[in-house]
């Protein structure tokens, strides 16, 4: 039986329970759930049941399952609890799911709930929610262990048995000096195999990474990957340790970005919540905008064509193969810039890095022109019926297909270039403009040759 059965059949057996008043031998069933399945069982209950379920949850244990919500889910038992449980939950949650969630929620919802938190969380929400909208400050808690330079191993972990309860990781902790700016980090394994009198400098090597507040959070995924970190420290232009960034809230970071540029791969604006949630209005407005740049950009393919009218009337064979070459041309195209925008995001290849890749698509390109202009020749030999209608077709192909190597590949760079995401540069967009190219250099060649 798959996994997906298993929750359902107790999801059941929970329903049964619930409409039995058996709600404390529910509520025991549940708790052995990790915090992922008692979310998606809160889900598939009705309003009555869910908000019953959450309130016997304990406070917060309730605080994280209900992170693991969708916003929209969030919204919904938000808007069913009472102020004093609302007030509980906020008070429960962590500061940076605390921070995601008032980021997501409506304005006038995220005022009634700031409303509700107290003076020291007020403040800190506040703080988190000054940051620009894709920093690393809006990610970050301030939950973390700190410790300083000068104590003794024995007074660090006093320190960590009297504060640690409440640190977002446990096995990190971050050296700061008298003005609570990062010096180092320690691992709490080393603290507890060193000697009690020893002071905590001497444990240290004076190479911890962190990153600024203002610093775009794709920045944080690439270092998070690179250095393999369980967290992240953040810190101010001085240096001051603010908070940290943990690796679950980079994976969600990680998974927006990816869908991002899916959908702008495909000529879409990024959606601002999911699909499931968008409004077909939203979905007309997010979509629309492309394809009515993309018909324009058709319409010089359209004026190509009219140019050549006179060629095409006295060869009629040509436009037999329009199709053929063309489309070989945006194939090749998109592979290429797939290929260049993934190498980009993934940090794999830099801006820098232009030279070497055109190199590297110049020599693909021949290759790829060759076998598939070779093919293309064979096919206007057999169907074109003339000996210059397959060279037209073959070298087409060839030319095409290298030009539109290189213009896929140029393109993500050229966008980074000047600040706009690589991932605009889609399949859509690469296979119209080539359309255009294509059609001008079939025609030349066919005008040359015929």
């Amino acid at each position: 039986m798959s996994d997906t059965n298993k929750i359902i059949n107790s999801i059941d057996s929970i329903l049964e329970l619930i409409r039995e008043n058996n709600l404390k031998s529910a509520i025991e069933n549940i708790l052995i759930w990790v915090d992922p399945q008692i979310s998606d069982l809160l889900v598939q209950l009705d309003k009555a049941e869910q908000i019953l379920v959450f309130r016997a949850l304990p406070r917060e244990r309730a605080a994280d399952v209900f992170s693991y919500l969708e916003p929209q889910d969030q919204d919904s038992l938000l808007a069913a609890l009472t102020d004093a449980d609302t007030r509980s939950l906020l008070a429960n949650l962590n500061p940076d799911d605390r921070t995601s969630l008032l980021q997501e929620l409506p304005a006038t919802v995220t005022r009634r709930l700031m409303q509700l938190l107290s003076p020291e969380d007020l403040t800190e929400a506040r703080q988190l929610l000054g940051y620009p909208e894709e920093s690393v400050g809006r990610l970050m808690t301030p939950e973390y262990i700190r410790i300083r330079s000068e104590w003794t191993v024995e007074q660090a972990l006093a320190h960590v048995r009297k504060f640690g309860q409440d640190s977002e990781i446990f096995n990190i902790l971050y050296v700061t000096d008298h003005e609570g700016k990062l010096i180092d980090k320690v691992r709490m394994r080393r603290l507890i195999l060193s000697h009690p009198e020893q002071t905590i400098r001497d444990l240290l090597n004076y190479n911890c990474i962190s990153i600024s507040a203002f610093e775009d959070r794709e920045i944080a995924v690439e270092m998070i990957k690179k250095y393999d970190f369980n967290a992240l420290p953040v810190v101010d232009s001085e240096g001051v340790l603010l908070g940290i960034v943990t690796v679950d809230d980079i994976l969600d970071v990680a998974e927006e970005e990816a869908t991002e540029d899916i959908q702008l791969g495909v000529a879409v604006n990024p959606l601002e919540s999911a699909y499931s949630t968008t409004l077909p209005i939203e979905l007309f407005r997010k979509r629309i905008g492309w394809l009515l740049i993309l018909i324009l950009v058709n319409l010089i393919s359209a004026a190509v064509i009219s140019n050549y009218e006179e060629h095409l009337l006295e060869y009629i064979t040509l436009a037999l193969f329009m199709p053929l070459v063309i489309a070989s041309g945006g194939n090749s195209g998109a592979q290429s810039a797939t290929l260049m925008v993934r190498a980009i995001a993934t940090g794999d290849l830099e801006s820098g890095d232009w030279m070497s890749a055109m190199s590297k698509e110049i020599f693909v390109g021949i290759l790829m022109g060759l076998a598939m202009g070779g093919l293309a020749f064979i096919v206007g030999l057999i169907y074109g019926g003339e000996s210059s209608i397959a060279q037209i077709i073959g070298l087409s192909m060839l030319c095409i297909v290298l030009v539109a190597n290189l213009f896929g590949a140029l393109l993500p760079f050229a966008l980074e270039r000047i600040n706009i995401d690589p991932a605009v540069a889609s399949s859509p967009l690469i296979t119209s403009i080539m359309d255009v190219l294509g059609l001008i250099i079939y025609f030349s060649i066919a005008v040359i040759i015929l």
